[in-house]
């Protein structure tokens, strides 16, 4: 194999690291996409069987939103194995208990259930806030797209100056 030839497939088959910011994201539709970064999807010569995908670290991970009410409807199985030992825990409740534990079952159940899940779950690195380690920061080379804008939230003094049609008066109250 000539020198390009080992340079080209060297370069095909390396790491590389890549960043999501969960913010204001929904973790269904996030998972989606860093599930296709885990397993190489996004790479030319993607195989089921072949090892070719990417380590994703996924930040903010504790300010994920869902939609509607499903903070109180959405429903999480676990099973101890022993007789009774079957237990539902709401997602608000499992969200508390670890921030990120949601977006790591949502990318878990949305890869194809084959024997290289654990092993493709293991380049997954989730942080419940924006703090990253060093190490692990200086291996990052590129960032995933948000797919939903987060809100900017406006400064008091951008409120004070926006225009307004009419001005309510002091003793206004609404009925």
């Amino acid at each position: 194999m000539s020198a390009l030839g080992r340079v080209r497939q060297w370069n095909a088959f390396s790491q590389v690291w890549h960043l999501f910011d969960a913010k204001w994201q929904n973790p269904f539709q996030s998972a989606a996409v860093i599930t296709k970064y885990l397993m190489g999807k996004h790479k030319p010569f993607y195989h089921p069987f072949a090892n070719c995908g990417d380590v994703v670290v996924v930040i903010n991970s504790r300010h994920i939103a869902l939609l509607g009410d499903e903070w109180k409807k959405r429903v999480y199985f676990h099973h101890t194995g022993y007789p009774g030992g079957a237990s539902w825990t709401l997602a608000w409740e499992l969200h508390e208990k670890s921030p990120t534990m949601i977006l790591e079952k949502a990318v878990y159940s949305s890869m194809k259930g084959n024997l290289q899940r654990r092993h493709t779950m293991k380049r997954l690195i989730i942080y419940p806030d924006d703090i990253i380690p060093e190490d692990i920061h200086t291996n990052i080379s590129s960032q995933i797209k948000q797919l939903r804008k987060v809100p900017k939230v406006l400064e008091s003094d951008e409120v004070n100056n926006f225009p307004r049609i009419f001005k309510l008066p002091v003793d206004y109250v609404p009925s």
